[in-house]
């Protein structure tokens, strides 16, 4: 079974900016969501995806990704209506291995959200000076929460304010 094993955490700073290498553009729409396991549909460069992920388990989850064909993906995006979110992924190394910062636009503007991947939930990670809470298994940060249309405000507002107060 293919894993995903991550930690997730929030940027205190943009001093990272000067160490990123390079960035792309994502726009991910949310298909499905039921019991944990969620289906997202996702445009990077000339990829496009689609991908399944099943609920975390400590740090690591499953996930099942494969690429479409573009029409498809548009097609798919029409039913994903206000399921969808638009970033920029930054890219920036680190002493534990390269580090995604995504920087949300739209309803999300100024939420940023720092990613790391690792080989094992054994493996010890150095956080940067820039990184602030962990916010792995938070609900309130996972992507297909931040969507939802009932907790969109009030999350929102939350994140701009722990974004704006360094948190």
């Amino acid at each position: 079974m293919p894993l995903e094993i991550e930690r997730k955490f929030l940027v205190r700073t943009d001093s990272w900016r000067d160490q990123a290498t390079h960035a792309e553009h994502l726009r991910d729409g949310l298909v499905a969501r039921q019991d944990g396991l969620k289906v997202r549909v996702r445009c990077y460069g000339n990829r496009t995806t689609l991908c399944v992920k099943s609920g975390r388990r400590g740090l690591s989850r499953e996930e099942f990704e494969y690429e479409i064909p573009r029409d498809h993906a548009d097609a798919i995006f029409a039913h994903c209506a206000d399921r969808i979110i638009e970033k920029t992924r930054h890219y920036v190394p680190g002493e534990s291995g390269m580090w995604e910062v995504d920087v949300y636009h739209g309803a999300l503007e100024g939420v940023v959200i720092a990613e790391i991947e690792l080989p094992t939930e054994a493996t010890v990670v150095t956080l940067p000076d820039w990184i602030g809470d962990e916010v792995t298994g938070d609900p309130r940060y996972s992507k297909a929460n931040m969507l939802t249309e009932r907790s969109r405000a009030a999350t929102v507002r939350e994140l701009r304010r722990a974004r704006l107060a360094g948190l």
